[in-house]
């Protein structure tokens, strides 16, 4: 008759140990955390100096435009007070006002040349252009019949053109609208409520035939550039020798290039899906309000991005940090179960300073040279550094050089999760796998109710 046999409880030696080292991984986020306190200062610190470059420099350009805006003169009623027979009374009035009609033209092309350039504040730096645009196209003759607007209320000789320019202070030199033959000076507008530059036309007669245009401007922006594709029908182009492009807006490119020399894209867009009409008015008084359409909610463009954003990697790499610090110290406690040695607490929490240390390189010497220069200085300081004290701590100089082997190819592992944009998740899931089958394969035969083994002496 067989008779079962209990379990051998877990040795306390063992509990304890593993108790300990569980305690230390948690207590090693508090440095973790710190790391991560700098970098945010860091950070802060590196954006406040990329705002003053482009305050200075000049902010992101929206450029729209131009419009051709013709005043008219309408009739609206209102009430007012007036004094009938002695009483005040509310009586409905006719008034006489100035609106604005807004046409946009019926061709409109755009030619974009970014010439980026790196200004630097101090240690940080950022990416600014300097934007030659050209505005080319088409106005047809307008039209008032659909508003029932009678021609003698048209204010020709106050028609202007308006172009919207987001910063104005980014502009260079003396713009010059060509409208036909003629060339219209552009000054900044005098109007609150649209900001930008005006042109007046000064008009004697209703144009009877379609009126072409031309603008060239050369501004200074940073981050981006954004255009609004005004026209029935726009073509847009725009070219770089930047080559990280991150395309923008409501339209995608329906054409591009994108290479280690730059990019081009082009846009082909219709005004049926753009958000505001063809043509519009503007009647401050009345019932008829209609202020300027929202431009900006059918813009294309591009921003000029760094990939390689050595606080954005840092970053990356610290949320690694918890499961780098768990793999090291459970290399430790095996080689304590298997190679018969003991290691001390105080010993694991040096290893863990160690491992924290790196962030903290990586991050102070990636400010100052190529983020993978860094990285390779900051990785093999730290493997060597806790390859180094663990040649004592396992007394073996083949188990040290195994321990070092196994963190070097932990930090190669972890900087091409970092490179990595799209397949970091996979090759993540991958590497986890791969390595708690190994450590699986190494303990398969391991009694764990076993006592410890007294330590080996070499």
């Amino acid at each position: 008759m067989s008779t079962l046999i209990p379990p051998r409880p877990l040795a306390p030696v063992s509990i304890f140990k593993m108790g300990a080292v569980g305690v230390l991984v948690l207590l090693l986020l508090i440095p973790l955390r710190m790391v991560r306190s700098v970098l945010s200062e860091r950070l802060y610190r590196r954006d406040a100096a990329v705002a003053e470059i482009a305050s200075i420099w000049g902010e992101t350009q929206v450029v729209a435009g131009p419009i051709w805006v013709i005043p008219y003169r309408y009739t609206y009623k209102t009430w007012k007070e007036q004094m009938v027979a002695g009483r005040a009374e509310r009586v409905e009035v006719a008034e006489t006002a100035v609106g604005r009609a807004h046409f946009l033209p019926e061709a409109f092309q755009a030619e974009v040349q970014l010439d980026p350039e790196i200004r630097y504040r101090g240690i940080y730096r950022a990416v600014v252009y300097r934007g030659r645009v050209t505005l080319s196209g088409t106005f047809q003759p307008p039209s008032f019949h659909e508003w029932k607007i009678a021609p003698e209320d048209i204010l020709w000789d106050d028609a202007h053109v308006w172009l919207h320019v987001a910063d104005l202070r980014g502009t260079q030199g003396r713009l010059t609208l060509q409208w036909g033959s003629l060339d219209i000076p552009l000054r900044p507008s005098p109007r609150a409520d649209a900001p930008g530059l005006e042109g007046r036309l000064a008009l004697d007669s209703p144009p009877s035939a379609p009126m072409p245009f031309r603008l060239e401007l050369t501004i200074n922006g940073s981050g981006g550039l954004r255009i609004a594709p005004i026209g029935e029908s726009s073509n847009v182009r725009m070219a770089s020798t930047w080559p990280d492009p991150s395309f923008q807006g409501a339209f995608l490119p329906t054409e591009r290039e994108v290479g280690p020399n730059g990019f081009r894209a082009a846009w082909s867009v219709s005004y049926y899906g753009r958000g505001y009409p063809q043509q519009w008015l503007e009647e401050p008084s009345g019932g008829n309000v209609r202020p300027l359409p929202p431009l900006r909610s059918g813009l294309l463009g591009v921003n000029l991005i760094s990939l390689l954003d050595i606080y954005r990697l840092v970053e990356r790499s610290l949320k690694y940090g918890v499961l780098v610090v768990a793999l090291v110290f459970a290399t430790f406690f095996l080689f304590e179960r298997l190679a018969r040695v003991r290691v001390h607490p105080l010993q694991y929490t040096l290893v863990g300073g160690a491992l924290c240390l790196f962030y903290l390189g990586l991050l102070s010497m990636s400010e100052l040279m190529p983020f993978g220069l860094a990285y390779l200085v900051s990785a093999t300081a730290a493997t060597a550094l806790i390859g180094w004290y663990a040649t004592a701590m396992l007394r073996s100089g083949r188990r040290s050089a195994l321990l070092t082997a196994g963190l070097g190819v932990t930090y190669a592992f972890l900087y091409i999760l970092l490179r990595q944009q799209d397949y970091s998740l996979l090759l993540g899931t991958v590497g986890l796998f791969i390595v708690l089958a190994l450590i699986m394969a190494a303990t398969r035969r391991v009694d764990w109710y076993a006592p410890p083994a007294p330590p080996h002496l070499p």
